[in-house]
């Protein structure tokens, strides 16, 4: 039986008024905007404004309507919004809800044509635009599914793939290189603290946004940081870039621990965003096309082990992710409302369910094994001892040395569909996981070889380590991604069928450091146009090959590679000398004819 003192006389439910002119207030007082109860005039009938602005805040009664116009006849909606947005072309009230879906597809249809640029005269035939229009709505389904369905690895000659290298423009080391989806504008980050903006189909600089500079307003670290709001620019090393889906903004963030927000088109600094107490070092836009329905999302990853969810329609702050036990290295995310991180020292990948607010911890730190042998290779019917560092070649001992590297960072990850991603770390491992098992699916251990290095020692000559994943980069969707290290090449991987391993397809020659790798699939006039882009500088044999396979559902598609002399974080590998990159790394992969 409840508690008397905590009985209430009133009733809970409150009756609703069945007159439509009643007001919002429940009080018997007049209200203040009727002219002649409770407020006072001066000689030409208006209030002052200050009383007015006061009324306005703390009143809650409304003005008859005389003096304000209705709710119902108010245009609620934001000034600076297309009014056809809301609209899905002219409405009949007498229209079927079958002549409404009819208009509906007929409006998307005709959006899927204007986003393909299909022009008057384009390859002569409508069959061409047909399967287009074909292959774009099947590639949407499918996207929306979020699982693979791309199978095009084998599809691409890497035997003849044209390739741009941005001229030099960073003093210091390149430390990202990303691309807008319509391959546009290729945009660059240096550790001196400039982005440099770089038209694609040219290769030629258009603009560079300037590290500025802070005076030193006192000594000890974090003296000259100044707030987020007073400096449009950064002040420090560039260390991440992103790109929105739809190509307006730009995001990048350093040693400032600003994430700074960019006009593309006015080249124009929007909004600086503060908040983490330490090094931007990730950041990835959600990949799906801004809408009404649709924000566009920022992720930004930082050194004090936090991530932060950013709103760029509304130019604000939503949420802190919690849970890394040390600094964040990489980010990535698709079309979904969720994203992948890694933690580097931690040894955990972790899948972000942003809505949920939930996260999966997978656990790495697996090892590496590396066998030497000193007196030659075994045959096939050698068998090798379990364990005891001895190998046995038709009944003689050599001697043989193993070592085991362990996973001591996760350096890099990037996710192939909304359930299936990769990760790489320092022992050179690539482990490709699912969010069905807490394990790793697959690993390739070694995938970029052993780094042997000349030490003073009078007992040890070479010291041989393996290389680390300093980039991996996915064509999302398909069975196609790429790995990056200091070897001197980028190497490109093909998963199976089943997603449940993985092999080597080939390489592209790349030398330095790869810090960051991107695949864009830009539409089919950014070809005719980038001469550089045909391997015969020929752009009619560039669209014979489009026209080709655009029945087999496959096109080509551009690599984007960051590389530099240093890794973007430190300087533990330096690689200069004539024929190192210190800037972007652009390759086209084309169907094989």
């Amino acid at each position: 039986m409840p508690d008397s003192f905590f009985a209430t006389s009133k009733n809970r439910k409150r009756k609703r008024s069945g007159t439509k002119d009643a007001g919002p207030s429940s009080s018997k007082k007049p209200a203040r905007g009727v002219k002649g109860k409770g407020r006072k005039h001066d000689i030409n009938g208006t209030a002052s404004k200050k009383r007015a602005a006061a009324d306005e805040e703390l009143s809650d009664e409304t003005q008859d309507d005389g003096d304000r116009e209705a709710i119902d006849d108010m245009d609620l909606r934001a000034p600076d919004v297309d009014p056809n947005a809301y609209e899905s072309g002219e409405e009949d009230e007498d229209e079927t809800p079958a002549q409404k879906r009819l208009r509906l597809a007929k409006l998307y249809l005709d959006s899927v044509k204007q986003g393909l640029s299909l022009a008057d005269g384009e390859f002569d035939a409508a069959e061409i635009d047909r399967e287009l229009i074909s292959a774009r709505l099947k590639q949407d389904v499918m996207e929306h599914s979020g699982k693979v369905h791309l199978f095009v690895a084998d599809s691409f000659d890497l035997t003849h793939s044209p390739s741009l290298r941005t001229k030099r423009a960073h003093r210091f080391s390149v430390t990202a290189a990303v691309a807008s989806e319509d391959g546009r504008w290729l945009f660059t980050s240096g550790k001196e603290g400039a982005i440099i903006k770089w038209d694609l189909h040219t290769g030629k600089q258009v603009h560079a946004y300037h590290k500025i500079r802070v005076e030193n307003k006192g000594k000890g670290k974090g003296k000259s940081r100044a707030p987020p709001g007073e400096i449009a620019g950064h002040t420090d090393e560039v260390w991440a870039l992103a790109v929105s889906p739809d190509g307006k903004y730009l995001a990048s963030g350093g040693k400032d621990r600003r994430v700074g927000v960019w006009d593309v088109e006015k080249d124009e600094w929007v909004k600086g965003f503060g908040g983490h107490r330490d090094c931007i070092s990730a950041l990835a836009f959600r990949r799906a096309q801004p809408s009404l329905q649709i924000p566009t999302q920022l992720y930004s990853g930082s050194y004090d082990r936090t991530l932060k969810l950013f709103d760029l329609s509304t130019m604000g702050y939503v949420e802190t992710l919690f849970g890394h036990q040390a600094p964040i290295l990489s980010i990535d995310a698709l079309r979904g409302e969720t994203a992948v991180s890694c933690g580097g020292r931690d040894k955990t990948v972790r899948y972000w369910k942003v809505p949920e607010e939930t996260q999966l911890v997978f656990r790495g730190g697996g090892g590496s094994t590396w066998h030497d042998d000193l007196d030659g290779m075994m045959d096939e019917d050698a068998e090798e001892d379990g364990g005891a560092g001895v190998r046995k070649k038709a009944g003689k001992a050599i001697d043989s040395t193993m070592e085991k590297f362990v996973e001591g960072s996760m350096e890099c990850v990037a996710l192939i569909d909304e359930t299936t991603f990769v990760s790489g770390g320092d022992s050179g491992s690539i482990s490709l996981w699912s969010t069905q098992r807490k394990k790793p699916v697959f690993t390739r251990a070694l995938a970029h070889g052993m780094d042997l290095s000349q030490v003073e020692a009078e007992d040890i000559k070479t010291i041989r380590k393996p290389r680390w994943i300093t980039a991996l980069g996915s064509l999302r969707y398909s069975d196609l991604f790429a790995s990056g290290s200091w070897n001197g090449e980028i190497r490109l991987w093909k998963l199976d069928a089943k997603l449940k391993s993985f092999s080597l397809v080939g390489s592209l020659l790349a030398l330095g450091v790869v810090n960051s790798l991107q695949f864009i699939s830009p539409p089919q006039a950014f070809y005719t146009s980038a001469l550089w882009t045909s391997p015969e500088g020929d752009s009619e044999t560039l669209a014979q090959i489009h026209g080709k396979h655009v029945k087999a559902g496959t096109s080509s598609v551009l690599l984007v590679a960051g590389v530099g002399q240093e890794m973007r974080a430190g300087r533990w590998i330096c690689k200069k000398g004539e024929g190192y990159v210190n800037g972007a790394l652009v390759f086209a992969l084309h169907p094989r004819t």
